[in-house]
């Protein structure tokens, strides 16, 4: 089953993590992108972690997971390698309407993380369903290699102008034409 592509703000969203390791790491990485309400429960953190924690003033909580961390959070991430309690986690969530992601345990996941492109304002993802991430990762790579060094600033202007002028056909059309002749002049370059 193909996952519903979905952009979802994460500004009021508390948002726990459990574990320590590598995975983990790799989670907050994505997440830091977006948001800094993070809490993390493990008894042990990577380095990196622990550099991501003083960085963001995170809330560490090192200790194991215990049933009832999750209350109080919207979203959590389970990254731990211990079976049972990705279960135990994922029943706990959806016994009280917690959005879950299970690390490499689709079926016990609400969401997966997708490999995305994000260059200010541009937020680009990229999922195969759990099928391929190797190849979500190089289509990734792929266009961030295309995209045009200059595609904030773009994104900036564009902003502006949406502000700046009234809502309306003759914005709209503005913008439209703006965009066209943005993409039109990377096809002869």
């Amino acid at each position: 089953m193909a996952y519903f592509p979905l952009f979802l703000n994460l500004e009021g969203k508390k948002i726990l993590i459990i574990g320590g390791g590598k995975i983990a790491g790799d989670k907050l990485d994505h997440l830091l992108d977006f948001t800094t309400d993070i809490t993390i429960i493990s008894p042990l953190v990577s380095i990196y972690i622990t550099k991501m924690i003083k960085e963001h003033a995170l809330t560490y909580i090192e200790r194991e997971y215990k049933a009832g961390d999750i209350d109080g959070f919207d979203i959590v991430i389970g990254a731990t390698d211990d079976r049972e309690l990705q279960e135990a986690i994922s029943t706990e969530c959806k016994s009280k309407d917690i959005l879950c992601n299970i690390v490499d345990r689709k079926e016990l996941c609400d969401f997966i993380f997708p490999s995305y492109v994000k260059k200010g304002d541009l937020t680009i993802a990229i999922s195969t369903s759990g099928a391929s991430p190797a190849v979500a990762k190089h289509l990734r790579m792929f266009l961030e290699s295309i995209l045009p060094s200059d595609i904030e600033e773009f994104l900036k202007d564009m902003k502006n102008y949406r502000k700046e002028m009234p809502q309306g056909e003759l914005r709209m059309a503005f913008l439209e034409a703006k965009a066209k002749e943005f993409f039109a002049k990377l096809r002869y370059s």
